[in-house]
């Protein structure tokens, strides 16, 4: 059954609980609606830098926990274990938040839920676990634990059909968050960039472990891509939970020349030709924008030997996922070599007819992803969890 909480005068507390860059941009869009409806709310939780400019009390970065991997997991144990017990600590205590809004970061975020559904805390998660594409058994363990889910993808409701949970299609957080600021020739002068020449994005992701496993691999294949045509240029984003001085470090040894840039990850996608990034929901940004990609899939051995055989869908890449079909290229673990990734990133470059089939079908993986509006749909969703009237705006 779903669990409201009944108060009428005093501040609600919201904690909220992410933990990858996406997560932290999600979750402070979240916040904002909710300051839109109500001035009433404190937040408090797990997050980055994009939450707290919000006004989220911090208690822990999301960037510090976040890890890919059972190795990395037994790697970052203590901080995870501080952490967890920490935020349990609260949920439990008699100034216990209101509601605990989960966003991604499964592993955490399943086991902080039985812990404050056992408090008595209503939990919704937004953007759940990807039930979809691993451990399917899990439906149930999810309705046994979370109150509401906001689901991002249109066949999820059907997931949990039967099941002790409301299950809200809300469309995806990116659509709404979609907006290139400016054109490709202005975006490439600003960063000292020849617009009249290619230009390849390298996306090695916002977490240690992408950087750790993915981001030789994608400098390697920009030198092999140079080789055969000088000309291209190469940017990299660096995402909020990222330091650029661990960026450079690795790119003044690649022996390539890799412009970094920040701001809109929207601006820097649509100013490439073509990109290489590790897969994610940076996938569908880009999707968002028409860029044909390659998709890289590398992880710590022992732990893709393991997740492998939990794995239950065809496809890595989400633009493939939603598509229902393969419309870019992935190459996973030992695949993703830079030799693949060069010859697919030459072809996307230099077969005109190729990369326009996959800007089209990019195109309609985007109009997959629903109407603008998700944040508010959710602010909605917590709004009524905790108890106020929709129409009762502070």
């Amino acid at each position: 059954m779903i669990q409201t909480v009944n108060k009428s005068s005093e501040q609600r507390r919201i904690m909220i609980v992410t933990g990858e860059a996406s997560g932290d941009l999600h979750g402070s869009r979240l916040i904002k609606a909710l300051r839109a409806l109500r001035t009433d709310i404190a937040f408090c939780g797990v997050g980055g830098r994009l939450m707290e400019a919000e006004g989220c009390d911090i208690l822990f970065r999301g960037e510090e926990l976040a890890v890919v991997g059972l190795v990395e997991v037994v790697r970052h144990f203590k901080p995870i274990y501080v952490a967890f017990k920490k935020l349990e600590t609260i949920l439990c205590s008699e100034n216990r938040p209101d509601i605990l809004v989960l966003i991604d970061f499964p592993e955490f975020n399943l086991r902080l839920a039985a812990k404050a559904k056992k408090a008595g805390v209503p939990v919704l998660y937004y953007v759940s676990p990807q039930v979809w594409a691993w451990r399917r058994g899990r439906v149930r363990k999810i309705a046994q634990v979370v109150d509401r889910l906001a689901a991002v993808f249109p066949f999820e409701p059907d997931l949990y059909r039967g099941l002790d949970i409301e299950v809200q299609y809300v469309g995806h957080p990116l659509v709404t968050d979609f907006y290139v600021t400016t054109s490709r020739d202005v975006f490439l002068r600003q960063h000292n960039l020849d617009p009249s020449n290619k230009v390849v994005g390298l996306f090695p992701g916002s977490r240690r472990g992408e950087i750790r496993y993915c981001l030789d691999t994608l400098l390697t294949a920009a030198k092999l891509v140079l080789q055969k045509s000088p000309d291209v240029q190469f940017l990299m984003p660096v995402a909020p939970s990222l330091s650029p001085d661990l960026l450079r470090s690795n790119i003044a040894t690649s022996g390539v020349e890799v412009t970094l840039v920040d701001g809109s990850i929207y601006d820097a996608a649509s100013a490439c030709d073509a990109i290489a990034t590790v897969s994610g929901t940076v996938t569908l940004q880009i999707a968002l924008t028409m860029t044909p990609m390659v998709i890289i899939y590398k992880l710590n051995p022992v732990t893709y030997t393991v997740g492998k055989r939990l794995i239950n869908v065809p496809y890595i890449g989400l633009p493939n996922i939603v598509a229902g079909r393969k419309i870019v290229r992935e190459f996973i673990q030992n695949d993703a070599t830079p030799d693949a990734i060069c010859e697919e990133l030459l072809r996307l470059l230099n077969e005109d007819a190729y990369a326009a089939r996959v800007r089209k079908d990019l195109a309609e993986v985007g109009s997959q992803l629903g109407q603008p509006g998700c944040s508010e749909r959710v602010a909605d969703m917590v709004t009524e969890m905790i108890g106020y009237d929709r129409k009762e705006v502070v």
